[in-house]
């Protein structure tokens, strides 16, 4: 049995994504930001997005910015033309947008976290992409690890309890 080559990993900060092939593995962790993640399960192709917040609030410059979920998708979709094939044809996977402090009180009782899964599932529908796996909101943390090499998906959930302290400082368990 020939040896296989490790992984390389590429951890995406916020506002960073990654489109390609091989043995490279795709790791981020999210709070509020969210996760786009596409697939070709016959190409072995894909990649990442780890957007903040779900669109600009003044218009754009010239270059497209991973941070904000309209132009992330952007991205990644200029990248599928580039290789000539249909977006529709990707598996797409969306994670994130967690409630990382419910205790805040809202005028609007929209977190940021909610407004970007609510870009996501507005960008899909309006690329007439079909979401294969949906993992969002909620409180707590998600750790996110997709791998090139055959598309699996590794996703770890912390969920939070609040409240996290007591009245006295002390941390609740």
């Amino acid at each position: 049995m020939p040896d296989t080559p490790p992984s390389r990993e590429v951890y995406l900060n916020p506002g960073e994504w990654f489109f390609g092939s091989g043995a490279i593995r795709l790791r981020t962790v999210l709070g509020s930001c969210v996760a786009l993640v596409v697939w070709h399960p016959r190409r072995l192709l894909g990649g990442m997005c780890h957007y903040l917040l779900p669109r600009r609030a003044v218009k754009r410059s010239a270059a497209l910015d991973g941070r904000y979920g309209d132009e992330a998708l952007q991205l990644l979709l200029g990248r599928m033309h580039a290789i000539k094939v249909p977006p529709t044809e990707f598996r797409i996977s969306v994670y994130g947008g967690g409630d990382m402090f419910p205790g805040l009180a809202r005028s609007d009782n929209h977190y940021v976290g909610q407004r970007n899964v609510e870009q996501a599932r507005h960008l899909l529908d309006s690329h007439q992409l079909r979401c294969h796996n949906f993992h969002v909101e909620g409180v707590g943390y998600r750790t996110v690890v997709f791998d090139l090499a055959n598309g699996n998906i590794e996703l770890n959930y912390l969920a939070l309890h609040w409240p996290l302290s007591s009245p006295h400082g002390e941390r609740a368990i």
